[in-house]
């Protein structure tokens, strides 16, 4: 009687535990968040990966630039769709920028999660290229895993003699 008493508590703080780990789940706020300054490098880069995390494609290609070679939507949207490049396990702490007249330069920390449960995170230094298009900063240029490799480049033609 006294054993049944002992693992009826033990089963019920197990409950409880559970209820609470799911309350705290369920009402966590939302931590991907627009930012109000997108007048600034920092603040386009970090709208720009607000964004692709989000999957709001369509945000994400307004912050490039108009330049030649720009992607259409679908060229762009199609890579994170097909998960040719996938920056959902992957973040960026904007370290600082530079502005050089119509050029700025954000130095950012691209931040890898591992994928197992012994392995760590790691990152790497890079940098995001904006440029100064009627008034506001467009991405011109970002690090993998958010920058597909055939943007912004010229189409390949085939040679033929």
């Amino acid at each position: 009687m006294k054993q049944d008493r002992f693992l009826l508590g033990i089963l019920i703080g197990i409950a409880i535990l559970v209820l609470l780990a799911l309350l705290v789940f369920f009402l966590r706020p939302d931590g991907l968040q627009y930012s109000a300054d997108d007048t600034t490098p920092e603040g386009v880069v970090r709208n720009f990966i607000v964004a692709i995390h989000l999957q709001d494609y369509q945000k994400a290609y307004d912050y490039l630039a108009e330049d030649d070679y720009k992607p259409t939507f679908d060229q762009f949207s199609q890579p994170f769709q097909l998960k040719y490049i996938t920056p959902a396990d992957s973040g960026i702490e904007i370290v600082g920028a530079s502005i050089s007249g119509e050029r700025a330069t954000a130095q950012v920390s691209v931040i890898y999660n591992a994928r197992d449960p012994f392995a760590g995170s790691y990152r790497s230094s890079d940098q995001a290229v904006l440029i100064l298009q009627s008034g506001q900063w467009k991405i011109r240029q970002m690090p993998y895993p958010f920058w597909y490799y055939g943007w912004y480049q010229e189409p390949y033609e085939e040679f033929r003699p």
